[in-house]
Order: C-alpha cells, then structure tokens, then sequence
C-alpha cells in the first residue's frame, strides 16, 4: 500500500521486452532514495504503478512488468532518460499524507489544459466512461502516484473530464512540474468507490 506522497523523481535506465509473446518486460530505474533500504520482493510504486524489485545496485533497482500492467498503464512507453515518480511501500509507523492507494492503476487519461496560477495549477485530464463513474468532486484520484483531491467533474459525450489544481511543491517535486497537454498519466481511482458499487450492484441482484 502507498500513500501517494513521492518521494523522489527517479530516472529510467533500461526497459527491456522479455518476452514477446507474453508481453512482458524488465524496467531499471535509477532512485538513489528508494533503492538504500529495498530488498528483493519489496514494492515501489513506479509513477503510481506497484512493482517488484526483482534486483538492485547502489542506486538503482530492476522490476519485472507483465503485459496486463503494460496495457494499463504508461509503463510500456517509457525510454531511457524519462523521469517517473517513485515512492516506497507505507510501513505500519507512516504518517498517512495522501489516501490509500494501492498501485493498481485502473487505466489512464490523457491532459486536456494546464493554466498557471499564481499559487497553483489548473491542470483538466479527459477520461473515458470506465473510470469517469468512479470521480467525485473533492473526491481523491492518484495521478502518476500523486495523491490529489478531484476540484470538479464535468460528464461529456466520451466520458468525463476532471480538474485537479497542483501547488509548487508537488510540481517541483513530482513529474506533474513537467506534465503538457497531450501527455497520457495513469489513474487510480478511490478503492472505497469500486467496494460501493460493487456492494450495490450485489444488493440489486439480491433484490431482483
């Protein structure tokens, strides 16, 4: 489990495809923060997606990427050079600073406006209907592993598009300082609201 909180911007060295068939794949990212304590097996969150460390060196660490995550998620079109959020797995003693999220992105949305603010901000992603029923004004959404709170949503004809402001410290310390129009991020929507519809759609059945 994760908070959402990043704790450093790590860098990709190497994705490699292991095997075509399957479409599986082995990143390497450079993280000197969260490589010092990790272990083999241990989970880190890469850019909201929880991975494995299947090996690590001094300051980097290898994970191993199934297919289903590749079609989830933007993992599948990193390069080497590209920055991507990293944070460790909580421990029983962490201070909780974001919401609950576990690392299992839903799918992704892709940046329709970004407007500065002097404070902030405004940045709008566009979602499709799948993930759009589970957004909610004030609600909590994960952007690339950042935990942020959904100002508003707007339904349209393809789904829905959701505002979220991001203030100077989450651009400087996250890949979000970067994010442009066109850029596609991985979302992972409140886990309460797919246990609420998924007890509702089990209570209607009951019923019928």
């Amino acid at each position: 489990m994760f908070t959402g909180i990043v704790e450093e911007r790590g860098v990709v060295v190497d994705l490699t495809v292991t095997d075509a068939d399957a479409g599986s794949a082995r990143l390497t990212v450079k993280g000197p923060k969260v490589t010092q304590d990790a272990g083999h097996g241990d989970s880190i969150a890469v850019s909201g997606v929880c991975l494995t460390v299947v090996d690590r060196s001094a300051d980097t660490f290898t994970v191993d990427v199934m297919a289903e995550t590749l079609k989830r998620s933007t993992i599948g079109v990193l390069n080497p050079g590209d920055e991507v959020n990293l944070e460790r797995s909580v421990q029983p003693t962490t201070r909780l600073g974001g919401h609950i999220v576990q690392g299992h992105v839903d799918g992704t949305g892709v940046v329709t406006v970004r407007v500065a603010h002097p404070a902030y901000d405004e940045i709008r992603i566009a979602v499709g209907h799948e993930l759009a029923r589970y957004l909610a004004g004030k609600g909590a959404i994960a952007v690339d592993g950042i935990s942020l709170t959904v100002i508003d949503v707007v339904d349209n004809d393809d789904g829905a598009e959701f505002g979220i402001g991001v203030i100077p410290e989450t651009r400087s310390a996250t890949t979000m300082g970067a994010t442009k129009v066109g850029t596609r991020v991985n979302l992972e929507v409140d886990v309460v609201a797919k246990y609420v519809e998924r007890l509702l759609a089990a209570r209607d059945r009951e019923s019928a």
